[in-house]
């Protein structure tokens, strides 16, 4: 059971590798296309020989060359992402922040971030063909408040509703949640290794203060390598079907809260954190996401957040293009349900690979930001009820606009029941206060040379 929990790859693993390698255009030389090919519609047990030839498979796959008529510039190191970002790049204009000033943005981010990921905990991984329905019939269709255990039981059964960790009347704070466990441990991290922090410092510190079964997806497949002695970049590609899903994403925004102002620096910092476990887009949705919390604590409107952003990552990436596509309908007077039907219609919720990937729930978090019309409550209430990831939705929404907000012009309705207090997985920081979060921030923001006015 370990075994097949922890270290055995199988056909489901296969067929995300197979879509994975269409996303990225992957020129198959003739070998690896019949092996492949094999494997999809082998009719005999799935035994250990069977899952040794797919693992076999995926350690040559993850590093083919692109096919030449692919219309996308995707590098995954540093410097080719830098070189690959659009210009010129308007640069922010410089807004003196006070710390008072910075305090109250950056403590609303975490607020933000920890408010929108609860509202998204109780449906993530239910499809909208079930919980759209359920939501219509509770009143509650977009979900505009955290919900609670007055749903009568038999809606829950019909619509096979899942509320563990997350009826608001049955918890007193943040619980613990992968979405806030990332954002505490990128504040360790810079703790424990200041600003010069290395990839190799990520992956140790995962490795002395991250259970491993806290991960999931292409952080679990990273911590493995990690075991096998597979060092950064290695560890994100090396057998890694998952390579662009969301989970370096989630992981972005401190990079930003400890960076205002700053996007280009918040998302190289974001780099050394996304190269350890993510290739690409994979990365890219991290110094997305880390960008736009920088500039959030120097602007005021969610569309120039998100064109902060995108300055920070490939122009002619897939990333980039689905992002822009939505900003196109906004821009062109669609309708937010048209949004959603067109989102829908090209991922697949009931599809892993569509549920989990960066690039669906990228462009749903732009829908957020955008119909959200720089209210907290309509932002976040769009970005969960759209459904795919609810809970990563909700929170990167969420921690954009309570830093445009600042924690004292936050609703109340979504901070009071957090009461200030936190729940991690992380060794050190397992009950923190989120006010304490925020300080330290803007500690460490000084000593990485931010001068309040």
């Amino acid at each position: 059971m370990i075994e097949e929990r922890w270290l055995a790859y199988d056909k489901t693993d296969l067929l995300v590798e197979v879509e994975q390698l269409q996303d990225e255009g992957a020129a198959l030389p003739e070998d690896l296309y019949t092996e492949m090919t094999a494997l999809i519609y082998h009719k005999g047990p799935e035994d250990a020989a069977y899952r040794a030839r797919v693992r076999k498979f995926m350690t040559h796959s993850s590093s083919l060359p692109t096919r030449k008529d692919y219309p996308y510039q995707e590098p995954s190191h540093l410097k080719a992402i830098q070189a690959a970002r659009p210009t010129p790049r308007t640069p922010l204009e410089p807004i003196q922040l006070s710390e008072r000033d910075y305090y109250n943005r950056v403590y609303g981010a975490w607020l933000g971030r920890c408010s929108g990921c609860l509202l998204g905990i109780p449906i993530e991984g239910l499809y909208i063909a079930d919980f759209w329905p359920y939501l219509k019939e509770i009143g509650q269709f977009p979900l505009n408040k955290y919900l609670d255990s007055s749903i009568p039981d038999d809606l829950k059964a019909k619509y096979t509703f899942v509320t563990e960790r997350g009826y608001i009347d049955e918890i007193d704070h943040m619980v613990e949640n992968d979405d806030t466990n990332y954002t505490v441990i990128s504040l360790a991290i810079m703790e424990k290794y200041g600003w010069g922090f290395t990839p190799e410092d990520v992956a140790t510190f995962w490795l002395e203060n991250l259970p491993a079964y806290h991960t999931f997806t292409a952080e679990r497949v990273a911590y493995r390598n990690f075991l096998l002695l597979k060092y950064p970049p290695e560890s994100a590609s090396y057998c890694n079907p998952f390579r662009e899903w969301i989970g370096a994403q989630i992981r972005g925004d401190f990079w930003g809260y400890v960076c205002p102002g700053n996007p280009a620096k918040a998302a190289e910092l974001a780099w050394r954190d996304a190269s350890i476990s993510h290739v690409k887009n994979g990365i890219y949705g991290e110094m997305w996401a880390a960008a736009m919390c920088s500039a959030a604590a120097v602007l005021d409107h969610p569309r120039q957040v998100l064109e902060a952003g995108l300055a920070q990552i490939p122009e002619h990436s897939r990333l980039t293009n689905i992002v822009r596509e939505v900003m196109d309908w906004y821009d062109s007077g669609k309708t937010v349900l048209e949004a959603l039907a067109l989102i829908h219609a090209r991922w697949d919720d009931t599809n892993p690979h569509h549920w989990c990937h960066t690039l669906s729930n990228a462009q749903i978090v732009a829908l957020g930001l955008l119909w959200g019309e720089s209210d907290y409550e309509k932002s976040v209430s769009w970005a969960v009820t759209a459904g795919v990831d609810t809970d990563c939705n909700g929170a990167t929404v969420g921690s954009v606009m309570g830093m445009l907000r600042g924690a004292d012009r936050m609703p109340a309705k979504w901070v009071e029941p957090l009461n200030d207090h936190l729940d991690t997985g992380i060794s050190g920081y397992q009950h923190v206060a989120i006010s304490d979060m925020a300080r330290l921030t803007v500690e460490l923001a000084k000593q990485g040379g931010f001068t309040p006015a």
